[in-house]
């Protein structure tokens, strides 16, 4: 798992762009769903070896994704000149015998543990980036007093680790813009905040990320996936723009991103080659200014789950 990419004749899908020093395809691959798979590993790596096949080479991960399962598969199906780009994230623990199947691990101690596991699993002596995911006292999960820690001391061990060869570049989850910009003197990669057509209450922050080339790698890139909230492929407009280019509204929901910034990095989650194929294929939608247009015009959502 290197930086090059010697190994991959296919055209990068969306493009190419940057988090950190690394030069990625703009339709990644993030591996949380391979849990799925639990019971046919062989069909998980497969997925994996699909996406790289395709040009995919910026795969995101975590080691709470089933208790280390989606690394396992990773370490397994990532050869070294294959050119992948492994981005992790620390600030939860698996918790597999809780009421959740992860706990929040914010304390410094515990992001550097992390961190040591996640080279560990991955099989790696530096992991390209790490994404410090914040969890706060407001979060919609229990987080109990002593998780409740100073950003502060955080970034400082984040940055502990980088000066160590630990991990390449530092990312952030789930931040408000003011912390953000409280962050940026330490030399931030990249962003992983929900966000997508249908919520953009971060546009701001979207914006503060380009012009300062920090990726922004969305979740829920297709509206939450919790029963009940928006979801882009219910909007009418994307349907109609869908059965107007012959795709599907959910390559409709993946290009819009793509078009919206250039710092733009796009991970969907999937257990099927199938499923992940369409993806991919949604790096070359072309939609004209009038269609981003129409579509700049869907009104967005406050408040959705992230």
């Amino acid at each position: 798992m290197s930086d090059t990419n010697s190994a991959s004749t296919a055209s990068h899908p969306g493009g190419t762009g940057t988090i950190g020093d690394r030069s990625v395809a703009r339709v990644g691959y993030g591996a949380m769903q391979l849990e799925r798979r639990r019971d046919d590993r062989a069909a998980a790596v497969a997925v994996i070896r699909r996406a790289i096949e395709l040009g995919v080479n910026h795969i995101d991960t975590a080691q709470f994704y089933g208790n280390g399962f989606s690394n396992e598969l990773i370490r397994e199906a990532v050869r070294p000149d294959d050119g992948v780009t492994v981005v992790t994230k620390v600030g939860a623990d698996p918790n597999p015998d809780g009421p959740m199947p992860m706990r929040a691990a914010q304390r410094p101690e515990e992001l550097r543990a992390s961190v040591e596991h996640n080279l560990r699993s991955l099989g790696l002596d530096q992991i390209p980036v790490v994404n410090l995911r914040r969890v706060d006292a407001s979060a919609p999960i229990p987080v109990s007093a002593d998780q409740v820690v100073d950003f502060d001391d955080q970034l400082a061990a984040m940055v502990a680790m980088r000066d160590e060869g630990l991990i390449g570049g530092i990312g952030l989850s789930t931040v408000s813009i003011e912390m953000l910009r409280q962050a940026l003197p330490a030399g931030i990669a990249c962003v992983q905040n929900a966000y997508s057509l249908v919520s953009r209450t971060d546009d701001d922050m979207l914006d503060l990320c380009t012009a300062e080339g920090i990726a922004w790698v969305p979740y829920f890139p297709l509206g939450s996936a919790f029963p009940g909230m928006p979801k882009v492929t219910d909007e009418a407009i994307v349907v109609q723009v869908a059965q107007t280019l012959d795709v599907t509204p959910s390559q409709v929901g993946l290009a819009w991103l793509l078009h919206r910034a250039p710092n733009m990095l796009l991970i969907p989650g999937t257990s099927s080659v199938g499923h992940l194929e369409e993806n991919v294929v949604a790096g070359s939608v072309v939609l004209d200014a009038d269609t981003v247009a129409a579509l700049d015009d869907v009104p967005h959502r406050e408040g959705q789950i992230g």
